[in-house]
């Protein structure tokens, strides 16, 4: 453990220094925090002005979930992301078969594929996102027990997780074909967890539960907030991170053993 915990730590200097050397990188991940916080609030806004609730869902429950969702789509960015897609993207090792060099390495191939690539300006992503949700939790008006906090903290890991799975194995179908950009079809999905997913129509309600679960991911976490969970969604949340960790794992460590290497 104390092995990977300092090859993080490695990771991260060198991906801070890659970030550093170039400058605007720093104000177009500004503009691109600024444009996606704006889009998603001006949506919201939007909404509300002609409704008081939808669906059993105020303004200020909105706005926590908008919350709930800039932070994992900041988690995402920060280190899931880059990771995955360096493996697997445009030009990543998979299509060019310079994964044969990752391979080589004496470390776990799920784990180089998952954290060996951060982006430290997605950290702007995540306090924005921190600070939409104190405002919405600010206008809920409710205090935060302990055990509700326990309880978001729980869903918004056992959410992340949920989310690193679904990308882990979009990622592993590239190995079957690896022209195929298929953590990019994701983020068309990814949109939809923006908003709760009670206000879907019944079918793509189901689809974004059960099938591709962007919904629990940020639905959960802001029904704890509101007071609007039960117990039995959040353990069901619990159960499907863990399902679906498992699963993913597998499916990519099967996949991986696909790769012919450059040289085949």
């Amino acid at each position: 453990m104390a092995y990977y915990l300092r090859l993080i730590t490695q990771f991260m200097k060198i991906s801070v220094q890659e970030e550093a050397a170039y400058r605007m990188n720093f104000w177009i991940s500004l503009l691109h925090s600024a444009l996606n916080l704006g889009t998603g609030i001006l949506g919201i806004v939007i909404l509300f002005n002609q409704v008081e609730t939808v669906r059993g869902w105020t303004f200020p429950g909105t706005l926590a979930l908008l919350g709930v969702y800039l932070i994992a789509q900041a988690l995402r960015g920060l280190f899931i992301g880059p990771s995955l897609d360096a493996l697997a993207g445009m030009d990543g090792e998979v299509w060019t078969g310079k994964l044969d060099y990752t391979l080589l390495r004496p470390a776990d191939i799920q784990f180089m594929a998952s954290f060996r690539r951060w982006r430290p300006f997605a950290l702007f992503d995540l306090l924005l996102g921190m600070g939409v949700l104190a405002i919405a939790l600010a206008q809920l008006h409710q205090e935060l027990s302990l055990v509700r906090l326990v309880g978001f903290s729980l869903a918004m890991t056992s959410g992340i997780a949920i989310l690193y799975a679904i990308l882990l194995a979009f990622t592993a179908f590239v190995f079957w074909s690896p022209g195929v950009l298929f953590t990019w079809i994701f983020d068309g999905v990814f949109q939809m967890a923006r908003y709760p997913v009670g206000m879907y129509p019944g079918w793509l309600r189901l689809v974004l539960t059960w099938v591709v679960p962007v919904g629990i991911i940020t639905t959960i976490p802001a029904e704890i907030l509101t007071g609007t969970a039960s117990p039995a969604a959040l353990l069901g949340g619990l159960a499907m991170a863990v399902v679906f960790v498992c699963v993913s794992s597998l499916l990519f460590r099967y996949a991986a053993k696909r790769y012919a290497s450059a040289s085949s």
